[in-house]
């Protein structure tokens, strides 16, 4: 079995890194390179910026960040939020990124999962869900951070998107996201358990217990947080040393 990855988000508007709840209230936290470097220091395994405003401005604008981030943290960079293009993709590869995170256009446009894993590898399309419980055992995709609904299932969607070449799942929950409540283990075991490729938990973080059941019971391969990093409720650290004494395939530092 592969390593489980600890993975920091963090979520940026305009120049500052923010934190919200169920992706909106958000909070000004500070500049993101200080928390990039602190989290690669203390041994995070890759990195995932969002631009959260980047559908009112058409476009990503986390270049100049990233440039940044690429210069002083060795560990793979995701980054979404407004990339709608080849061209989109490109730019922010070419800016220091190891992967891009594709939602909105994506469901729009289906090809463009295609597009960007033949240009790039399928390694470096991660398919960006936000999910929303519709039913019991149910959920709908949602795009701009949780407002705008697809009509689209997610387990569907998702297994359509593999078929198309994304070749990993960063799947946020907006009923739990900032809510420290923890992930929804049924989602996350249920797409973990529908597609080959690997699959990142995000939303509700709030305790040790969470990144280890998102783990264990939902089989996912990597786990995303942000508030419990963010606040220091939770050292990066402690979180490694737990999983490593439940088991779980953490690297060791």
């Amino acid at each position: 079995m592969s390593n489980l990855r600890i993975i920091p988000r963090l979520d940026i508007k305009g120049p500052n890194l923010i934190k919200g709840v169920q992706l909106e209230g958000l909070r000004v936290m500070g500049d993101p390179q200080e928390f990039a470097i602190r989290y690669y220091e203390a041994g995070a395994d890759e990195l995932v910026y969002m631009d959260i405003v980047a559908s009112l401005y058409g476009r990503n604008n986390l270049s100049d960040i990233i440039r940044r981030a690429a210069d002083r943290v060795f560990i793979p960079i995701t980054v979404g939020g407004g990339i709608r293009s080849v061209d989109d993709a490109r730019h922010i590869l070419r800016s220091g990124a190891d992967k891009v995170a594709i939602n909105t256009a994506a469901v729009a446009r289906p090809e463009l999962i295609t597009e960007v894993s033949r240009r790039f590898g399928s390694q470096a399309m991660v398919l960006s869900i936000e999910a929303k419980q519709v039913a019991p055992g149910k959920w709908e995709a949602y795009t701009d951070n949780g407002r705008e609904r697809t009509g689209l299932d997610v387990l569907e969607w998702i297994c359509r998107g593999v078929e198309l070449g994304a070749g990993e799942i960063l799947l946020t929950s907006v009923d739990r996201e900032g809510t420290r409540k923890g992930f929804d283990i049924d989602l996350v075991r249920q797409v973990s358990a529908a597609v080959p490729v690997p699959v990142i938990a995000s939303g509700g973080m709030g305790s040790i217990e969470h990144f280890i059941e998102a783990a264990t019971t939902g089989g996912a391969d990597a786990v995303s947080m942000a508030d419990v990093l963010h606040y220091n409720r939770i050292p990066l650290a402690a979180i490694r040393d737990a999983g490593r004494a439940a088991g779980l395939a953490v690297r060791s530092i």
